[in-house]
């Protein structure tokens, strides 16, 4: 039965996706012996072991998966090294990242960026980017089925750039990586795993602002980071 269901669920995704490929005016498609052998690797472990940020961006598009594309102004993809031993994930963008199409640029960006500075490594140096790509309406949270549209696109970008460590920022990112619905409370200040990548959550930057007497804390968080990075 779980093979029907995985068969049924596959034709449903295709379905989806050739009826957009449609409402946006396609009429064909590249049959060339690359895009073949692209094709043919879909559902192996190396499908996208080499792939680019780059290729990854273009692959997103003008992105329509889900209904934060009705509201959006841009598209936040992430920013920074992409070959960098330290990716910070966050929720989603905010109204300024939303102006610009940068992650972390408003109030709760600049604290990371003091953040970032504390443990001797600059923006340059790591990859910042978040669950989501496109701000929610009211910066309200992310919904389930806008996380799963958009999530296997931070998956591609995770394997692409190949972190040794990948600090989690606050709930959803921390709940999103892990599989897990623990509160960030019962998660932060120690390693977890991700794919064999080592997981350190901790709060937010925009949680600190509402509750600076947290910024000790996530001191303590980036002290254990900085040691991890030592080794």
């Amino acid at each position: 039965m779980s093979y029907k269901k995985d068969f049924d669920t596959a034709v449903e995704e295709l379905c989806q996706t050739f009826r957009f490929l449609s409402e946006t005016g396609c009429r064909g498609f590249d049959c060339s012996k690359e895009s073949l052998e692209i094709v043919e690797s879909w559902g192996h472990k190396e499908a996208f072991s080499h792939e680019t940020l780059e290729a990854i961006r273009i692959d997103l598009g003008e992105c329509r998966r889900c209904r934060l594309s009705e509201s959006r102004k841009n598209i936040v993809f992430g920013a920074g090294d992409p070959h960098a031993r330290l990716v910070f994930v966050g929720e989603g963008p905010g109204y300024d990242e939303d102006q610009k199409g940068e992650p972390f640029i408003g109030a709760a960006g600049r604290l990371l960026t003091k953040i970032i500075e504390a443990i001797k490594y600059t923006r340059k140096k790591v990859y910042i980017c978040n669950i989501i790509k496109c701000r929610p309406p009211g910066n309200r949270n992310p919904m389930p089925d806008e996380i799963e549209a958009c999530f296997p696109f931070l998956m591609r970008q995770i394997v692409a750039i190949k972190p040794d460590i990948i600090c989690a920022l606050g709930s959803f990112a921390a709940q999103t990586l892990l599989e897990t619905k623990k509160p960030i409370s019962k998660l932060k200040g120690r390693f977890h795993d991700y794919n064999g990548i080592r997981v350190l959550p901790t709060y937010h930057p925009a949680y600190l602002l509402r509750n600076p007497a947290k910024k000790r804390d996530v001191w303590e968080d980036m002290k254990k980071l900085m040691k991890a990075l030592d080794e």
